[in-house]
């Protein structure tokens, strides 16, 4: 029989694909979205099904639903959109956090917490494995989503520890697919949007900083893979791929599979952007039997389609 899921945050690129996948496993959906950075779009095909449910409202205040399971997704995830109100985000993080997790001790029921690579800061470990603490600069522009973040993972450890809670955390390095933001821009959204229209591709720094890039599908295969492990599972466990690419390369292969006459150019690094950036999934190997199955080139080629068909 299936649940009732409350996915916060559903409008967006992963709360999207995640609201569609537990369709399919036949459960009932509530979406809640206030559609800052989320998109209507993403899930407008979705809103015939009479077992999914769109909620607007902003996670910051409170909301009384009856649900089985929570999966806490909503926080503007791209630095050009947490920077954007930094103040907004810290309490989404953690205002935003603390109501969902009040709703999950109302009910008895586990919450799946949507945490981020970006706790580990710009690492002095490579690759990150979850024991690490982290290198984090607390009063950074960066700061809001990245100690927010950390703080939620606080929260959630706190609860379970205090009360009981049934909490489940995943740590997800860089994601890509269809339905990202074209303007949020995160490295594969950008170059492709930029390829495919001529334009300039703006590499920050020297592009020899490197990322891992995990395609949504086995990201939300994961996700739900946490949820359904036992009680004692709590994580924080690290969710993404281990193939490692410099920005740079990664770029290239962008112009090579869109045909574009795009050019690279080279701005300044952000402030506090990450050098290196890999996880180590051992854990989720070991506690999920997990591991990424898309590659990059199988994930770019169905992205750069989306972004094509988007443009048309």
């Amino acid at each position: 029989m299936g649940k009732t899921i409350l996915v916060t945050g559903g409008g967006g690129f992963l709360g999207s694909h995640l609201c569609e996948r537990l369709l399919e496993d036949e459960h009932d959906v509530i979406c809640l979205d206030n559609f800052f950075t989320g998109r209507k779009e993403n899930i407008r095909h979705l809103l015939h099904n009479p077992s999914f449910e769109l909620v607007r409202h902003d996670v910051t205040f409170p909301i009384y639903l009856e649900v089985d399971e929570i999966y806490n997704l909503a926080c503007p995830a791209s630095p050009v959109h947490y920077q954007h109100d930094a103040i907004q985000t810290v309490k989404t993080c953690v205002h935003g956090l603390i109501n969902m997790l009040g709703l999950a001790k109302r009910l008895g029921v586990p919450l799946l917490q949507a945490s981020t690579s970006e706790v580990y800061g710009d690492p002095d470990v490579h690759p990150q494995v979850e024991s690490y603490w982290g290198n984090v600069n607390p009063i950074g522009p960066r700061s809001c989503y990245d100690e927010g973040k950390r703080c939620a993972e606080t929260l959630c450890f706190d609860y379970h520890r205090q009360l009981g809670l049934s909490i489940k955390v995943v740590r997800i390095f860089n994601t890509y697919g269809p339905r990202m933001h074209p303007n949020d821009g995160r490295v594969v959204s950008n170059f492709i949007v930029q390829a495919l229209r001529g334009e300039d591709i703006t590499v920050y720094g020297d592009g020899e900083q490197t990322r891992s890039f995990c395609y949504v599908d086995d990201l939300i295969t994961a996700m739900i893979r946490m949820m359904n492990t036992d009680r004692a599972v709590t994580g924080p466990i690290n969710i993404g791929n281990e193939q490692e690419f410099t920005i740079r390369a990664l770029a290239e292969k962008v112009i090579a599979m869109t045909g574009s006459k795009s050019r690279l150019i080279c701005l300044p690094l952000p402030q506090d952007d990450p050098v290196r950036r890999r996880p180590d999934i051992g854990v989720a190997r070991e506690v999920l039997d997990w591991q990424p199955t898309i590659d990059l080139a199988t994930g770019l080629e169905r992205t750069i389609e989306y972004f094509r068909s988007e443009q048309t």
